[in-house]
């Protein structure tokens, strides 16, 4: 009973918000091939062109995706990559299919709300960035979590599979 109350109320409840917590390849793959539009949460600028932050998100725009760069730093930075920058998610307009986020696991927790306004489709930490109780509260939200994986490595290894 005491897991019940914990997880929401029975097994049904706690088996549903935890399919939102997205790890094999054949979930992978449905969340990428719904994925057009992806807000970059912490993305850096050309001048940490060398950083995950910035490559990542400059392999995206290739591939095809539309990125919009939400920075946390650089506060006179109005552009990267040519496009608008934003300096919250909720300020966005218009739907997001996914928010990436490159900021450390124990920064995630005060971008939790933004995130929760912006209401995106799914949440992408990168690889090394993993925050259980977050995702839980997102996942619970109805938004697919994904951890610790790097969203450039696995949408390469799923187009080249395809």
């Amino acid at each position: 009973m005491r897991l019940e109350e914990e997880t929401g109320g029975g097994a049904r409840g706690a088996t549903d918000w935890r399919e939102n917590l997205i790890g094999t390849d054949e979930g992978l793959k449905r969340l990428l091939d719904e994925t057009r539009r992806v807000a970059v949460l912490g993305m850096k600028t050309e001048r940490q062109s060398y950083q995950p932050a910035f490559y990542v998100p400059q392999y995206l725009v290739a591939a095809g995706l539309e990125v919009v760069p939400v920075p946390v730093y650089y506060p006179e930075v109005t552009e990267i990559l040519g496009l608008k920058v934003y300096r919250k998610l909720a300020e966005v307009p218009g739907p997001l299919d996914m928010v990436n986020v490159f900021r450390r696991s124990e920064d995630i927790p005060p971008h939790l709300e933004d995130i929760l306004a912006a209401r995106p489709k799914s949440v992408w930490f990168q690889s090394g960035i993993r925050n259980d109780g977050v995702a839980e509260q997102l996942a619970r939200a109805g938004i697919k979590v994904v951890q610790d994986l790097c969203l450039m490595v696995e949408h390469r290894a799923l187009a080249r599979r395809a």
